[in-house]
């Protein structure tokens, strides 16, 4: 086959959720109240956050970056994909698809780092906590955001680079938005180098934030464990649940999706295990801290009844 040949590709075609047939008008229904609950939730959120002088903290700057960060990133994958339950193999060009997937990395490396970000403000506040508005200053914490995001587009120019310099032959991706492995098979040359970044990248993004968190935990048990009634350690603890749960869930379905080896044979699992991290794992976040967070509960209450008043 010649070179020529190989650039002639101008637009994929997503299957999404075709092999699933008449359930997907069932799914599209489930996916699109996840979405509004998603948006609510995190919109909510940053909103409160923002009203709410209570919670001009540090931690609660970070969870607003998260959640906003959440929601622009569900905007750039979930509207296409319940598009794609209505309107069948709907195509997408060679831009949109390197668009989509730039802010796909792009954002969900800087979730990745955010919620270290978060880990190592819990220990600042637990383990140097006379030290905390010094250290934690309006500056660090600006640095620390810009930071994750910045690391974050460093990982898109990468992966999007190396991605679109491929010849495509292939026009139909077996998933519904632009995700590196589904687009990378459809490449009609060995994608060994693009597998080597793909996997070093991911790495990276997982073990990189998951080994710093769990340093910043050693020492903030530690220091739990130091305090000497038990109200007064379950108190502490109480302020690291919520974060600790939406880390569990986050980095472990990070994990699967993409370190696991990869089959042809596990479509339906790789397509249900993506929904986790695309809509599922954005829903988790205003959940627990909603939930489990007696201050942002207080600060929902405030803004209730000032409303009503």
């Amino acid at each position: 086959m010649q070179r020529k040949n190989f650039t002639e590709m101008a637009e994929f075609i997503f299957l999404g959720f075709s092999i699933f047939g008449k359930h997907q008008i069932t799914l599209f229904v489930v996916f699109l109240t996840m979405y509004i609950l998603v948006l609510a939730g995190n919109i909510t959120i940053v909103t409160v956050i923002c009203i709410d002088h209570h919670l001009h903290t540090p931690m609660y700057f970070f969870l607003s970056m998260l959640a906003s960060s959440e929601t622009v990133y569900t905007l750039a994958i979930v509207p296409r994909m319940l598009s794609g339950l209505i309107f069948h193999n709907q195509p997408i060009s060679l831009a949109g698809c390197a668009t989509q997937m730039f802010f796909f990395v792009v954002l969900a490396t800087n979730n990745c780092f955010l919620l270290t970000v978060m880990g190592y403000d819990r220990y600042v506040a637990i383990c140097k906590p006379l030290r905390y508005t010094v250290i934690m200053s309006k500056g660090m914490c600006a640095g620390l955001v810009c930071g994750s995001f910045g690391t974050g587009l460093v990982m898109a120019v990468l992966h999007v680079t190396a991605m679109f310099h491929l010849p495509f032959c292939g026009s139909m991706v077996d998933h519904f938005f632009c995700d590196i492995y589904p687009v990378m098979k459809l490449s009609c040359i060995d994608t060994t180098v693009n597998e080597i970044i793909n996997y070093g990248v991911s790495s990276f993004v997982i073990f990189v934030p998951v080994g710093l968190i769990f340093i910043s935990y050693i020492f903030v048990i530690s220091s739990i464990l130091k305090i000497p009634s038990a109200k007064g350690r379950k108190k502490t603890f109480a302020t690291c649940a919520s974060h600790l749960t939406v880390v569990i869930v986050h980095y472990g379905c990070a994990s699967i999706a993409y370190l696991k080896p990869k089959s042809e044979n596990a479509i339906e699992k790789d397509l249900l295990l993506s929904v986790t991290y695309t809509i599922i794992t954005p829903l988790l976040n205003p959940v627990v801290y909603s939930l489990r967070n007696k201050e942002v509960k207080d600060a929902l209450r405030r803004a209730v009844s000032r409303n009503i008043s």
